[in-house]
Formats: C-alpha cells, sequence, structure tokens
C-alpha cells in the first residue's frame, strides 16, 4: 500500500518540468504546446486534490489524504498555480483556434481566481456545517459515494486515507484557533450545527459496526478469501475505534467547548477583519462578474416583485380567497399536500417526474449524456443539513449520476415544494445533462471536463426549471406555484446573500424576507439562510447565471429570426462545458455570428 507524500516530495513532484531550461511551449505549434501544458496541469494537480481525482474517475491516488491544512500545502499550491499561469501567459493567444482561445482564457481566469482565493483568511475557518471534510470523508466512507470498494485493493487504498484524518482534524483545529485569535471566526449559529455532526449516533460510536464507516465490510464481494475479509474486518474495526471516532468526538469537543465560546454573533463575512475585501472576491468568484453586491441586490428587488405577482396569479386561478401570505400557509399546512407515508413513494414520485419529460426531451436537446442516472434517498448521518442535490457519475459510466432527496420525515414531505422543478434543476435536463456532457467529451482538455463555474452550471439548472411547460410539467397549478417558489428563491437569495455579508442584515432579518416572500416553514428558511452565512456569494451564482442564458437567448431569438433553433442553442450551449460568464457570452456570439 501507498503512503501519504511528504509535502516536500508532494510539492518537489508537482512542480518537476515547470523549471526554467525546460522545453518552450512554442516548440512544436503553439495548439500542440498549449494542450501539453494543460495535460501537465491536470496529471498535477491531481495529486493536490486526491478526493477529487477519485470522483472524477482517476483511482491512482485512492489512497492519499494529503493535509492541505498546513501553510506549507498553500504556500506549494500557490507556486503551482503561479509557475502554470507564467507558462500559459507566454502563448500568443490570438495564434490559436477557436477552442483553444476558450481554453486560454478559462485557464487564465482559473489560475488568476486560484491565486487570489490563497490570499484570503478563510484557511482559519476550515470547514463548516455544509462543506468540509469531516462530511466529505462520510460520503466516500459509507461504501456507496465515489470511493470504489470492489477489490482488495480498493478496500486497503480506503484506509490509507483513513490514516491521514487525524493530522488533519488537528491542523484544522489549530487554524481554528488562528481565527480564535485574530477575530476569524464562524457564527456562533453555525457552531451549533457542526457539533451534532461531529457526534452523529453513526459517527462518534464505540461499537464499530453501528459505524457509517463500516458500511463497505457489511457489503464484502463473495469473491474476496476468507483470510482477507478476516483481515479487513479487524482493520476495519481498529480504524473506526482509534482513528475515526475518536478524531470526530475530539473535533465535537473542541466545536462545543472553546471554539462555540469565541464564535461571533454576527451574520455576515464583514464582521470579520478583512471581510468585506473577502466578500468582493466570494462575489467575484461565485457569479464571474464584476457586479457589485449592490447592483445584485436590486436586481433581486426587482426579481421578487416580478415573481411575486406571477404568484398572485396562480393564487386567483385556483380560487383562494385571501393574501400571498395565507395562501403560502395554506400551501405549508394542508393535509392534502403530504400524501406521502414513506420514503419509497417521495422515491416514487420523482421516478414519475422522470417518466413525464423523458419523451419530450428531443424537442429540446439533439445531445444527450451516456452516463447512467439514478434517484435515491440522502444517507442519514448528513440528511439533517443537507438539500436535495445531484452527484456526478464517473467519465466511463461505471458510477451514475445520483440524484440525492433527503427525507428526514415522509408524512412531511411536501408536493408544493416545487417537486416537478426541483427534479428539473438537481436532475435532468439540469445538473445531470451539463455535468455529464461535459465529463464525456473528450475533445475538452481534461481542466475542462471537469471544471465547475456555479454561474454557469447552476445558471444552467435555474434556467432548466423554466423548461418544465415544454416537457410536459406544470400542467397542476400548485406544481407550477411550486416552480415559482423555487424560482423566488433564488431571487431572495440576491437580497439575503448580499443583505447579510455587505448591508448588516441579520439572520433573523433574512428570515423574515425569506418567509415573507416564499412558502417555507421556518426550520426551512433557518437552514438555507444559515447555509448563506456559511458559503458568502454562492447562494448568488444560480439567479445571475439563469439571468445571463435567458438573456443571450432572448438576443439570438431576436437577432436570428426564423434560424435561431432552440436545440441547436442548448447543444452548443453545454457542448464546452461551464466556463465564466463573459467568455460563455464571447462563444455563444460567435456562433450566432455562424449561424447568420
Amino acid at each position: 500500500m501507498k503512503h501519504l507524500l511528504p509535502l516536500a516530495a508532494l510539492a518537489a513532484a508537482l512542480l518537476a518540468g515547470c523549471q526554467p531550461g525546460a522545453k518552450t511551449d512554442a516548440a512544436a505549434g503553439p495548439n500542440k504546446d498549449l494542450n501539453g501544458l494543460f495535460g501537465q496541469y491536470w496529471e498535477r494537480q491531481s495529486k493536490f486534490f486526491p478526493l477529487d481525482a477519485t470522483a472524477q474517475g482517476d483511482n491512482r491516488y485512492n489512497d492519499q489524504l494529503p493535509n492541505d491544512q498546513t501553510r506549507a500545502y498553500r504556500d506549494s499550491l500557490g507556486a503551482f498555480y503561479q509557475q502554470y499561469l507564467t507558462r500559459l501567459e507566454k502563448f500568443d493567444r490570438n495564434a490559436l483556434d477557436e477552442n483553444d482561445k476558450i481554453s486560454y482564457d478559462i485557464f487564465q481566469y482559473e489560475m488568476q481566481q486560484r491565486l487570489a482565493g490563497l490570499k484570503q483568511p478563510t484557511w482559519m475557518m476550515p470547514f463548516q456545517q455544509f462543506w468540509g471534510l469531516p462530511l466529505t470523508l462520510g460520503q466516500y466512507g459509507s461504501g456507496q459515494g465515489n470511493q470504489p470498494f470492489k477489490t482488495v485493493q480498493d478496500y486497503d487504498a480506503w484506509l490509507g486515507r483513513v490514516h491521514g484524518f487525524p493530522v488533519w482534524a488537528d491542523s484544522a483545529m489549530a487554524n481554528f484557533r488562528a481565527g480564535m485569535r485574530t477575530g476569524v471566526v464562524l457564527p456562533k449559529a453555525l457552531v451549533k450545527k457542526m457539533i451534532p455532526q461531529m457526534r452523529g449516533k453513526d459517527i462518534d460510536v464505540t461499537d464499530p459496526t453501528k459505524s457509517l464507516y463500516y458500511g463497505p465490510i457489511l457489503r464484502l464481494p463473495a469473491s474476496f478469501s476468507a483470510a482477507d475479509k478476516a483481515r479487513l474486518t479487524a482493520a476495519y474495526k481498529k480504524a473506526i475505534l482509534t482513528e475515526l471516532a475518536p478524531t470526530y468526538r475530539k473535533l465535537g469537543n473542541f466545536l462545543a467547548g472553546d471554539y462555540l465560546q469565541s464564535a461571533r454573533t454576527s451574520s455576515g463575512i464583514a464582521a470579520i477583519p478583512g471581510g468585506p475585501g473577502l466578500y468582493t472576491y466570494d462575489v467575484a468568484y461565485w457569479t464571474t462578474t464584476t457586479k457589485t453586491p449592490q447592483e445584485i441586490y436590486e436586481t433581486g428587488l426587482r426579481e421578487v416583485a416580478r415573481i411575486r405577482g406571477e404568484m398572485e396569479k396562480v393564487k386567483n386561478q385556483v380560487g383562494f380567497k385571501g393574501d400571498l401570505q395565507a395562501f403560502f400557509a395554506e400551501l405549508r399546512t394542508n393535509p392534502k399536500f403530504k400524501p406521502y407515508k414513506k420514503p419509497e413513494e417521495v422515491l416514487a414520485a420523482f421516478e414519475k417526474i422522470h417518466q413525464t419529460i423523458e419523451p419530450n426531451l428531443g424537442k429540446l436537446f439533439s445531445r444527450t449524456p451516456k452516463t447512467p442516472f439514478e434517484i435515491r434517498e440522502t444517507e442519514k448521518f448528513r440528511e439533517a443539513s443537507a438539500s436535495a442535490e445531484y452527484n456526478q457519475g464517473s467519465p466511463d459510466g461505471s458510477r451514475p449520476g445520483v440524484f440525492y432527496v433527503p427525507i428526514a420525515d415522509a408524512t412531511q414531505f411536501n408536493t408544493t415544494s416545487g417537486m416537478e422543478s426541483l427534479f428539473l434543476h438537481e436532475a435532468i435536463p439540469g445538473h445531470h445533462y451539463q455535468v455529464s456532457l461535459q465529463q464525456e467529451n473528450q475533445d475538452l482538455p481534461k481542466f475542462r471536463q471537469f471544471a465547475w463555474y456555479g454561474a454557469m452550471g447552476e445558471g444552467w439548472a435555474l434556467y432548466s426549471e423554466s423548461l418544465g411547460k415544454d416537457l410536459g410539467l406544470y400542467t397542476d397549478p400548485y406544481q407550477y406555484m411550486g416552480a415559482l417558489g423555487d424560482e423566488m428563491h433564488r431571487a431572495v437569495r440576491l437580497v439575503v446573500d448580499t443583505g447579510l455579508h455587505s448591508r448588516g442584515m441579520s439572520r433573523e432579518d433574512a428570515i423574515k424576507y425569506m418567509m415573507d416572500n416564499e412558502p417555507l416553514d421556518e426550520a426551512g428558511t433557518t437552514a438555507e439562510i444559515e447555509r448563506y452565512m456559511a458559503i458568502p456569494g454562492q447562494a448568488l451564482s444560480y439567479k445571475t447565471g439563469a439571468l445571463k442564458i435567458k438573456e443571450l437567448r432572448e438576443k439570438y431569438q431576436q437577432e436570428l429570426g426564423s434560424k435561431f433553433d432552440l436545440r441547436a442553442f442548448h447543444d452548443e450551449l453545454l457542448k464546452d462545458g461551464v466556463m465564466p460568464l463573459t467568455v460563455l457570452e464571447r462563444k455563444m456570439d460567435a456562433w450566432a455570428k455562424s449561424v447568420k
């Protein structure tokens, strides 16, 4: 079994081949050498991010969990990005073909953003209740996620990862303590949500067989020898009792003790030292635009007003007597909107939506993914703070794309919550089409095959919700109301995210604003607002991207007239993967010009 690379060796391996005196980039034609540069970059960055490599179907580093909480790691990463940005900028962009110009622009943007990100103080807040290694590790180690558990080597590889977790956690706590000294700390409300995650009944265990991480042992392949089964069972029990459970316990005790006492009572990131600058970075990072928080806030107010008008129409259509708030209460509380008894019934309802749209997809798309697709219930250990989400498949189709639905209590699952629009967004044609078509495109350099830009990726998924009527959905006014609720949700986000982080809005004010404009209960609203507190700017990406895609569609419909083909527009939009919105607009303008 391979061991974790010492950091100095890791840095040396990553930077090898990037030193002065190496073969010049323009030696054998610009496009060939540019793609060589991208290939080298991808190889080396996979060693920095082995969990990502596993998710992308590259299993060479499945035993590795580098300690990304150290200054040495961050410094090595910064040197790596700067080396490749410098090498890129030696190329003459004007000499490249159109696809390579797109690659050049995306790569330059990516390196600049990552370098800017390393200058931010976020390393002093290593994880929160929504994202971070303590949660991700559970998804990988359950035996039902990205980490493969098919061979004896696979099982041994996972143990290699486990061995790195206690060291990672010690470094993460040291970083949290650095934040406590400087005032760069999480809000108390978020820390209170993190503590039970570290103390879950299938996480902090004394009986290893009750652990989430025992899942792979419960599914040991029959083909394994008796000796291997016995050895692995003993090794997994030992890892759970001596490394995993104690580490989670230590993290939980730290968060519940010293850290909670030091956590801040403020809601927005502006309250920490350097916070306003960090939010400016976050807004640019997530929207891939130069829009200011003020501009985004004003866009949000306009969209909220427009969608409220549409909601009033639906309320009147169904004959409801009362104001919009009363209608929201009716949607939340009427038992007829909560017909389910078991999780299986909820999953079956989503599958029915899938079957309804299937015959109509050909009207809007000529390119469809080969990657298989499944609908699953979210794992119990992360259900309480999870939203419905899409987990990408592997490019070779060996692991399906999965639409995860958290179902804490099936009897409380509300059909008016926007089930149809949720499926269009998270599953088909939203994330499943976009991510799968991108990963399957072998003509893209690897860094583009597996790129993610929330503004375009989430923007596409939100735009996909607007295709419901074309796909045979939204025939029930209550489902259409749910879709409007989902659209309103993304508009409200523009107001509350910028409000929290740049306008002094409190957590409580943000919760009230959201509930005034959406048919959400207080628990769901609170979880949403706390998500925006944890990941400033991320919630801005959806509406910003969707508005840009709609703007482009309307522009080309006007310009091209009868030559505009919606299928061709969708295919062109998706075929080259996600990219910053400015790069996307340049690409789509060139497409429209060629159609003309």
